[in-house]
């Protein structure tokens, strides 16, 4: 239940190994030989997505830009008008919201947010579908999103700090 990271430093670099301790909780995994200077930037990394999620409650309203969303009433809004989500939307949307500073490809998706086992090979296209969904809802023109971006190669990430985002429509 901490926020503290856990990088882990090992000497163990078989893919079982570095996925194994991924998913036993770790937030990255280094092996030797490393460099200090990269292990520097991990933990500086770390302790910077550790300390975004700090700040933000896990309860009551919270607003990334033209969005609000209200855990408590479990509903968003965009500009204050009423966004109509289904609860997997809803999630989907508060998760990239909150986790705005960083791209999640399609698997991580279904892992954080379907809770799908990251041994599970799901359909990846739901990723696609239920984002296709969200953006028809709460993006002022969907064909050039402002606030669920596709990061190509990567899969999605939440923008806060775009200039689409004024737009009166």
């Amino acid at each position: 239940k901490s926020q503290v990271p856990i990088i882990m430093l090992t000497s163990r670099a078989e893919e079982l190994d570095k996925v194994l301790g991924l998913e036993l909780g770790a937030d990255d995994y280094v092996t030797k030989p490393f460099g200090v200077r990269e292990l520097l930037a991990r933990v500086k990394a770390n302790v910077r997505r550790s300390r975004a999620s700090e700040n933000v409650d896990t309860s009551g309203v919270h607003k990334f830009g033209h969005i609000t969303i209200d855990l408590d009433k479990f509903e968003a809004r965009r500009k204050g008008e009423l966004i109509d989500l289904t609860p997997r939307e809803f999630e989907l949307l508060y998760f990239l919201a909150l986790n705005h500073s960083r791209a999640y490809k399609r698997d991580e998706l279904l892992e954080k947010v379907w809770k799908y086992e990251t041994s599970y090979k799901g359909d990846e296209r739901a990723v696609d579908v239920t984002i296709r969904r969200l953006r028809a809802k709460i993006e002022f023109t969907p064909e050039e999103p402002a606030f669920i971006i596709t990061k190509r190669g990567i899969g999605y990430y939440f923008n806060i700090n775009n200039d689409k985002t004024d737009k009166n429509k």
